[in-house]
Protein backbone atom coordinates (compact mmCIF):
# COMPACT_ATOMS: atom_id res chain seq x y z
CA UNK A 1 0.00 0.00 0.00
CA UNK A 2 1.19 3.54 -1.25
CA UNK A 3 0.49 6.66 1.40
CA UNK A 4 1.14 9.70 -0.26
CA UNK A 5 1.71 13.18 2.40
CA UNK A 6 1.62 16.66 0.37
CA UNK A 7 2.37 19.57 2.10
CA UNK A 8 1.98 22.61 0.23
CA UNK A 9 0.93 26.15 1.04
CA UNK A 10 0.73 25.34 4.90
CA UNK A 11 -1.35 22.97 4.72
CA UNK A 12 -0.61 18.93 4.77
CA UNK A 13 -2.89 16.27 3.05
CA UNK A 14 -2.81 12.63 2.08
CA UNK A 15 -3.61 12.72 -1.30
CA UNK A 16 -3.97 9.49 -3.34
CA UNK A 17 -1.63 9.26 -5.96
CA UNK A 18 1.77 11.22 -6.07
CA UNK A 19 2.28 14.29 -8.51
CA UNK A 20 5.91 13.55 -10.28
CA UNK A 21 5.80 17.56 -10.69
CA UNK A 22 5.57 17.85 -6.79
CA UNK A 23 9.25 16.31 -6.40
CA UNK A 24 11.15 18.79 -8.46
CA UNK A 25 11.93 21.77 -4.95
CA UNK A 26 11.25 24.13 -7.56
CA UNK A 27 7.23 23.48 -6.51
CA UNK A 28 7.77 24.55 -2.91
CA UNK A 29 5.68 21.19 -1.83
CA UNK A 30 7.31 18.63 0.97
CA UNK A 31 6.51 14.92 -0.09
CA UNK A 32 6.31 12.00 2.09
CA UNK A 33 5.88 8.50 0.41
CA UNK A 34 5.17 5.75 2.73
CA UNK A 35 5.11 2.20 1.17
CA UNK A 36 3.82 -0.62 3.47
CA UNK A 37 3.99 -4.14 2.43
CA UNK A 38 4.26 -2.80 -1.31
CA UNK A 39 3.45 -5.27 -4.47
CA UNK A 40 6.26 -5.59 -7.05
CA UNK A 41 3.94 -2.94 -8.95
CA UNK A 42 3.98 -0.30 -6.21
CA UNK A 43 7.41 -1.23 -5.68
CA UNK A 44 8.35 0.02 -9.73
CA UNK A 45 7.34 3.63 -8.28
CA UNK A 46 10.98 3.66 -6.63
CA UNK A 47 12.57 3.00 -9.53
CA UNK A 48 9.91 4.99 -12.70
CA UNK A 49 8.99 7.98 -10.54
CA UNK A 50 11.80 8.64 -8.33
CA UNK A 51 14.90 7.24 -10.30
CA UNK A 52 16.72 5.74 -7.61
CA UNK A 53 19.84 3.09 -7.55
CA UNK A 54 19.07 -0.05 -8.83
CA UNK A 55 21.34 -1.21 -6.01
CA UNK A 56 19.30 0.96 -3.50
CA UNK A 57 15.97 -0.20 -5.02
CA UNK A 58 17.35 -3.99 -4.34
CA UNK A 59 18.16 -3.33 -0.93
CA UNK A 60 14.94 -1.29 0.05
CA UNK A 61 12.76 -4.72 -1.39
CA UNK A 62 15.07 -7.30 0.46
CA UNK A 63 13.57 -8.24 3.41
CA UNK A 64 15.99 -8.06 5.58
CA UNK A 65 19.95 -6.24 5.79
CA UNK A 66 22.21 -4.33 8.87
CA UNK A 67 21.56 -1.29 9.63
CA UNK A 68 23.44 1.29 7.12
CA UNK A 69 23.45 4.54 5.49
CA UNK A 70 24.64 5.43 2.39
CA UNK A 71 24.87 8.90 -0.51
CA UNK A 72 23.06 8.69 -3.94
CA UNK A 73 23.58 11.62 -6.25
CA UNK A 74 20.99 13.87 -4.67
CA UNK A 75 19.36 11.75 -1.90
CA UNK A 76 20.56 9.95 1.09
CA UNK A 77 19.84 6.11 1.42
CA UNK A 78 19.66 4.75 5.06
CA UNK A 79 18.33 1.56 6.59
CA UNK A 80 17.23 1.24 10.51
CA UNK A 81 15.43 -1.55 12.99
CA UNK A 82 12.88 -1.83 14.89
CA UNK A 83 11.98 -4.33 17.33
CA UNK A 84 9.10 -6.16 18.48
CA UNK A 85 10.01 -7.60 21.76
CA UNK A 86 7.31 -10.81 22.90
CA UNK A 87 8.64 -12.78 25.91
CA UNK A 88 8.30 -16.25 24.56
CA UNK A 89 11.31 -19.41 24.99
CA UNK A 90 9.91 -21.76 22.43
CA UNK A 91 11.03 -19.10 19.40
CA UNK A 92 12.15 -16.12 19.00
CA UNK A 93 11.60 -13.05 20.86
CA UNK A 94 12.99 -9.97 19.48
CA UNK A 95 11.70 -9.53 15.66
CA UNK A 96 13.24 -6.74 13.49
CA UNK A 97 11.45 -4.95 11.51
CA UNK A 98 13.17 -3.06 9.15
CA UNK A 99 12.33 0.62 7.29
CA UNK A 100 14.29 1.95 4.55
CA UNK A 101 14.49 5.93 4.15
CA UNK A 102 15.29 7.59 0.68
CA UNK A 103 15.58 11.32 1.82
CA UNK A 104 15.80 13.61 -0.78
CA UNK A 105 15.92 17.77 -0.62
CA UNK A 106 12.15 18.00 -0.63
CA UNK A 107 10.80 14.34 0.10
CA UNK A 108 10.85 11.28 1.70
CA UNK A 109 10.12 7.94 0.87
CA UNK A 110 10.14 4.99 3.76
CA UNK A 111 9.33 1.59 2.94
CA UNK A 112 8.83 -1.29 5.22
CA UNK A 113 6.81 -4.61 5.99
CA UNK A 114 3.23 -2.57 7.11
CA UNK A 115 3.91 -3.68 11.29
CA UNK A 116 6.17 -0.44 11.74
CA UNK A 117 4.27 1.05 15.11
CA UNK A 118 6.62 4.52 14.87
CA UNK A 119 5.65 5.18 11.20
CA UNK A 120 2.00 4.41 11.50
CA UNK A 121 2.34 6.96 14.94
CA UNK A 122 3.38 9.45 12.74
CA UNK A 123 1.34 9.33 10.00
CA UNK A 124 -1.55 10.11 12.38
CA UNK A 125 0.15 12.89 13.90
CA UNK A 126 1.43 14.31 10.26
CA UNK A 127 -2.42 14.17 9.54
CA UNK A 128 -3.19 16.21 12.23
CA UNK A 129 -0.70 18.44 12.36
CA UNK A 130 0.68 20.82 9.27
CA UNK A 131 3.80 21.33 10.91
CA UNK A 132 5.11 18.09 11.01
CA UNK A 133 5.67 17.32 6.98
CA UNK A 134 6.24 21.55 7.06
CA UNK A 135 9.62 21.32 9.26
CA UNK A 136 10.76 19.57 6.03
CA UNK A 137 11.50 16.01 5.01
CA UNK A 138 14.56 15.25 7.58
CA UNK A 139 13.03 16.43 10.29
CA UNK A 140 10.40 13.88 9.28
CA UNK A 141 12.75 11.39 9.52
CA UNK A 142 14.11 12.39 12.97
CA UNK A 143 10.51 12.02 13.99
CA UNK A 144 10.17 8.52 12.81
CA UNK A 145 14.02 7.38 13.81
CA UNK A 146 13.31 8.91 17.20
CA UNK A 147 10.15 7.07 17.50
CA UNK A 148 11.36 4.09 16.84
CA UNK A 149 14.59 3.94 19.15
CA UNK A 150 12.17 5.44 21.92
CA UNK A 151 10.27 2.08 21.19
CA UNK A 152 13.26 0.40 22.28
CA UNK A 153 13.02 1.40 25.44
CA UNK A 154 9.77 -0.68 27.15
CA UNK A 155 10.95 -3.30 24.90
CA UNK A 156 14.62 -3.33 26.98
CA UNK A 157 12.80 -2.62 30.04
CA UNK A 158 11.02 -5.94 29.37
CA UNK A 159 13.73 -8.04 29.29
CA UNK A 160 15.81 -6.75 32.40
CA UNK A 161 12.61 -7.66 34.36
CA UNK A 162 13.14 -11.40 32.80
CA UNK A 163 16.83 -11.54 33.48
CA UNK A 164 15.82 -10.82 37.70
CA UNK A 165 12.96 -13.25 37.36
CA UNK A 166 15.71 -15.86 36.33
CA UNK A 167 18.24 -14.52 39.00
CA UNK A 168 15.46 -14.93 41.34
CA UNK A 169 14.64 -18.77 40.04
CA UNK A 170 18.57 -19.62 39.94
CA UNK A 171 19.24 -18.98 43.72
CA UNK A 172 15.79 -19.41 45.22
CA UNK A 173 13.86 -21.91 43.17
CA UNK A 174 16.32 -23.59 40.21
CA UNK A 175 14.46 -25.87 38.29
CA UNK A 176 15.14 -27.54 34.92
CA UNK A 177 13.63 -25.11 32.84
CA UNK A 178 15.78 -22.18 34.23
CA UNK A 179 19.00 -23.14 31.61
CA UNK A 180 16.39 -23.20 28.71
CA UNK A 181 15.25 -19.92 29.87
CA UNK A 182 18.68 -18.57 30.16
CA UNK A 183 20.00 -19.19 26.56
CA UNK A 184 16.55 -17.95 25.39
CA UNK A 185 17.37 -14.86 26.76
CA UNK A 186 20.97 -14.70 25.95
CA UNK A 187 19.85 -15.16 22.29
CA UNK A 188 17.75 -11.80 22.45
CA UNK A 189 20.77 -10.42 23.97
CA UNK A 190 22.99 -11.34 21.20
CA UNK A 191 20.01 -10.04 18.68
CA UNK A 192 19.63 -6.77 20.50
CA UNK A 193 23.92 -6.21 20.55
CA UNK A 194 23.18 -7.36 16.40
CA UNK A 195 20.62 -4.31 15.93
CA UNK A 196 21.97 -2.02 18.36
CA UNK A 197 25.88 -1.28 17.25
CA UNK A 198 25.55 -1.26 13.51
CA UNK A 199 22.59 0.98 14.18
CA UNK A 200 23.90 3.11 16.65
CA UNK A 201 27.04 3.85 13.95
CA UNK A 202 24.59 4.67 11.28
CA UNK A 203 22.83 7.15 13.40
CA UNK A 204 25.78 8.39 14.43
CA UNK A 205 27.21 9.10 11.12
CA UNK A 206 23.88 11.71 10.63
CA UNK A 207 24.74 13.29 13.93
CA UNK A 208 28.40 14.50 12.31
CA UNK A 209 27.16 16.86 9.80
CA UNK A 210 28.74 14.21 7.15
CA UNK A 211 26.33 14.70 5.09
CA UNK A 212 25.14 18.00 3.36
CA UNK A 213 21.63 16.97 2.78
CA UNK A 214 20.89 17.19 6.75
CA UNK A 215 20.56 20.43 8.25
CA UNK A 216 23.32 21.87 11.05
CA UNK A 217 20.21 21.67 13.65
CA UNK A 218 19.41 18.43 12.41
CA UNK A 219 22.47 17.00 13.32
CA UNK A 220 21.77 18.10 16.73
CA UNK A 221 19.01 16.04 17.08
CA UNK A 222 19.92 13.22 15.67
CA UNK A 223 22.84 13.33 18.48
CA UNK A 224 20.37 12.87 20.78
CA UNK A 225 18.83 9.72 19.28
CA UNK A 226 23.14 8.49 18.92
CA UNK A 227 23.30 9.43 22.16
CA UNK A 228 20.04 6.71 23.18
CA UNK A 229 21.53 4.09 20.72
CA UNK A 230 24.82 4.40 23.02
CA UNK A 231 23.25 3.60 26.16
CA UNK A 232 21.37 0.89 24.52
CA UNK A 233 24.39 -0.67 23.18
CA UNK A 234 26.19 -0.64 26.64
CA UNK A 235 23.10 -2.28 28.26
CA UNK A 236 23.18 -4.62 25.97
CA UNK A 237 26.55 -5.79 26.45
CA UNK A 238 25.80 -5.53 30.72
CA UNK A 239 22.90 -7.56 29.92
CA UNK A 240 25.09 -10.51 28.27
CA UNK A 241 27.97 -9.83 31.33
CA UNK A 242 24.82 -10.67 33.48
CA UNK A 243 23.37 -13.69 31.00
CA UNK A 244 26.99 -15.35 31.83
CA UNK A 245 26.92 -14.75 35.41
CA UNK A 246 23.79 -16.26 35.66
CA UNK A 247 24.75 -19.52 33.99
CA UNK A 248 28.13 -19.61 36.26
CA UNK A 249 25.93 -19.37 39.33
CA UNK A 250 23.16 -21.83 37.98
CA UNK A 251 25.73 -24.48 37.15
CA UNK A 252 27.71 -24.15 40.30
CA UNK A 253 23.94 -24.10 42.64
CA UNK A 254 23.05 -27.10 40.76
CA UNK A 255 26.74 -28.71 41.50
CA UNK A 256 26.28 -27.84 45.26
CA UNK A 257 23.14 -29.44 45.34
CA UNK A 258 25.02 -32.35 44.03
CA UNK A 259 27.49 -32.36 46.40
CA UNK A 260 24.85 -32.04 48.98
CA UNK A 261 23.29 -34.87 47.80
CA UNK A 262 26.25 -37.15 47.41
CA UNK A 263 27.50 -36.00 50.96
CA UNK A 264 23.91 -37.33 52.22
CA UNK A 265 24.11 -41.07 50.25
CA UNK A 266 27.61 -41.15 51.40
CA UNK A 267 27.22 -40.53 55.25
CA UNK A 268 24.07 -43.13 54.95
CA UNK A 269 26.42 -45.74 52.89
CA UNK A 270 28.51 -45.39 55.98
CA UNK A 271 26.53 -45.64 58.75
CA UNK A 272 24.56 -48.28 56.74
CA UNK A 273 27.91 -50.37 55.89
CA UNK A 274 28.69 -51.42 59.94
CA UNK A 275 25.47 -52.88 60.25
CA UNK A 276 24.79 -54.66 57.31
CA UNK A 277 28.70 -56.23 58.23
CA UNK A 278 27.40 -57.08 61.96
CA UNK A 279 23.82 -58.42 60.68
CA UNK A 280 25.55 -60.74 58.00
CA UNK A 281 28.04 -61.49 60.33
CA UNK A 282 25.52 -62.69 62.74
CA UNK A 283 23.56 -64.37 60.11
CA UNK A 284 25.84 -66.94 59.68
CA UNK A 285 25.12 -71.01 60.03
CA UNK A 286 27.91 -71.20 62.68
CA UNK A 287 28.73 -70.68 66.87
CA UNK A 288 29.47 -67.73 67.15
CA UNK A 289 30.53 -65.76 70.67
CA UNK A 290 28.08 -63.78 72.56
CA UNK A 291 25.32 -66.12 71.30
CA UNK A 292 23.50 -68.15 73.54
CA UNK A 293 20.61 -70.59 73.38
CA UNK A 294 17.75 -70.16 70.88
CA UNK A 295 15.37 -69.19 73.38
CA UNK A 296 17.57 -66.60 74.92
CA UNK A 297 16.31 -63.15 74.12
CA UNK A 298 19.24 -61.25 75.33
CA UNK A 299 21.72 -61.65 72.80
CA UNK A 300 19.47 -59.89 69.96
CA UNK A 301 19.08 -57.22 71.98
CA UNK A 302 22.53 -56.82 72.57
CA UNK A 303 23.49 -56.46 68.77
CA UNK A 304 20.48 -54.17 68.44
CA UNK A 305 21.83 -51.89 71.34
CA UNK A 306 25.30 -52.33 70.28
CA UNK A 307 24.52 -51.26 65.87
CA UNK A 308 22.63 -48.09 68.13
CA UNK A 309 25.81 -47.07 69.86
CA UNK A 310 27.96 -47.59 66.82
CA UNK A 311 25.14 -45.20 64.59
CA UNK A 312 25.35 -42.76 67.28
CA UNK A 313 28.97 -42.62 67.69
CA UNK A 314 29.66 -41.95 64.37
CA UNK A 315 27.13 -39.21 63.80
CA UNK A 316 28.62 -37.74 66.26
CA UNK A 317 32.06 -38.23 64.66
CA UNK A 318 30.54 -36.70 61.37
CA UNK A 319 28.71 -33.48 63.36
CA UNK A 320 32.39 -33.30 64.36
CA UNK A 321 33.82 -33.15 61.75
CA UNK A 322 31.13 -30.91 60.11
CA UNK A 323 30.63 -33.21 57.95
CA UNK A 324 26.60 -33.32 58.43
Amino acid sequence: MITVFVHRDGRTQCVPALDPALLDPASGAKVWVDLAAATEQEQRILSDVFHFHALAVEDAVASLHHPKVETYDGYLYLILHGIDYQRSVAEDSFITHDTDFFLGANYLVTIHDGKTRSITGIQEVCGRNDHVLGEGPGALMHRIIDRMVDNYRPEIEQLEKWLDELEKDVFDVPRKETVREILSVKHDVTALRRIAAPQRDAVGRLARREFPIIAQELTYRFRDVYDNLVRIADEALIFQDRITSLLDAHYSNVSNRLNEIMRVLTVFTVIVSPLTFVAGLYGMNMKLPLVGSDTDPRPFWWLVGGMAATVLVMLGFFRKKHWL
